[in-house]
């Protein structure tokens, strides 16, 4: 799981920094004093100064008692510490003030997480989901309570969740020792396999690199291949190394022209052989239609369909990644909601939703205009 300053499974929810500071003057901000200590606590806590940190929220907290964000990061703090009592009095209190708070739900499973307790920690990131239906990190903390639980199915549906909102969380959910239990799953599997893939994409051809660069074992590593050459995605080839035979991967042409690929030079840099760009774009341009003309007819089942050849990565979702990440983590949002929700979500989020693929419409004009320019 993912790591609290040494720990697991969570980070603030602002990034640390030392260069934080106020940007308000005690002439214009009523909360000067407040917001000063906050900001010290967070630079002392970039410095790993977590009892000075805690001393600096205290001060916080005795001007503003409900400073919702001094209260995060004093529970941050103690938990670090391992004082989880103090933690999770810290999480009490924000919600007293907010009892929706996601954040809060989200952190008070860690504690009981730390303790074990996996059926508490498990109510509470469903808390944390209820209120905060796209945040990842939730999503991937209730895939490893429910594989601690031996809940299989429920572990890999949140898993695939929170790689729906956050692909990375594939490749991390690969070396984390809380799906021992959902190892041997189908789903599970699959989840390699994209690994697998990218990594291959990246340049690392052969099983020692991928399992040095994952921290995946070799026999799943080489299973995931063979999977993947049934499926027609990789190849594999035998090259002289000296006396020895070495097995290395490709990706098939075909997709490797439309996805792209690294290459590692003889200095171990990369570069990477450059797609069809054009054709690309224009592809991406007509499933755009394609998806725009789904939702303007309301059809959720067709929407979600038309919504994953901008996801899956053996469509458009490698491409959408490198020429328009913002707007595929969008795609992935709203594939989850309407997911969830259905007519109830479209009906209010209709048009965002075509102003989105009305924006990729005129960023494409412009890369296209910039193709052709360059190639004039």
């Amino acid at each position: 799981m993912k790591k609290l300053f040494g720990d697991k499974k969570e980070e603030p929810a602002t990034k640390i920094t030392k260069s934080e500071e106020p940007t308000n003057t005690k002439l214009t901000d009523s909360n000067y004093n407040r917001n000063k200590l906050y900001k010290k606590g967070i630079s002392l806590m970039a410095d790993e100064r977590m009892d000075d940190a805690a001393v600096a929220f205290e001060g916080a907290l005795r001007i503003d008692p409900t400073h919702i964000e001094s209260l995060l990061k004093l529970g941050y703090t103690r938990f670090h510490m391992n004082d989880m009592s103090s933690a999770m009095e810290a999480y009490n209190k924000v919600h007293e003030i907010d009892v929706t708070n996601a954040e809060a739900w989200n952190l008070k499973g860690l504690i009981y997480y730390r303790q074990k307790n996996y059926d508490k920690a498990l109510d509470s990131v469903e808390k944390a989901i209820d209120s905060n239906s796209m945040d990842g990190m939730s999503w991937y903390n209730k895939a490893c309570y429910h594989s601690l639980l031996n809940h299989i199915p429920e572990a890999i549906e949140a898993l695939k969740r929170a790689i729906e909102i956050d692909v990375k969380n594939a490749r991390k959910a690969v070396k984390d020792k809380d799906f021992e239990n959902i190892r041997a799953d189908d789903g599970y599997r699959r989840i390699v396999e994209v690994v697998v893939l990218e990594s291959v994409r990246q340049g690392y051809h052969k099983v020692g690199q991928i399992v040095w660069t994952t921290m995946i074992g070799k026999l799943e590593v080489e299973d995931a291949a063979r999977k993947l050459i049934e499926k027609g995605l990789l190849t594999k080839t035998e090259k002289s190394l000296g006396l020895q035979k070495v097995e290395e991967y490709e990706i098939v042409p075909e997709l490797a022209e439309k996805i792209g690929v690294e290459r590692k030079t003889f200095f171990g840099t990369t570069k990477k052989s450059q797609p069809i760009v054009i054709q690309n774009l224009k592809e991406i341009n007509e499933a755009v239609h394609a998806a725009k003309t789904s939702i303007e007819k309301g059809d959720i089942s067709e929407i979600i369909s038309k919504l994953d050849v901008f996801i899956e990565p053996s469509k458009k979702g490698s491409q959408m990644i490198e020429y328009f990440f913002e707007e595929h983590r969008d795609i992935r949002l709203y594939k989850v909601r309407l997911t969830d929700k259905g007519t109830e979500y479209l009906q209010v989020n209709k048009q965002k939703i075509i102003d989105l693929f009305d924006n990729i419409e005129t960023m494409i004009t412009k890369k296209l205009r910039a193709e052709s320019a360059g190639q004039s």
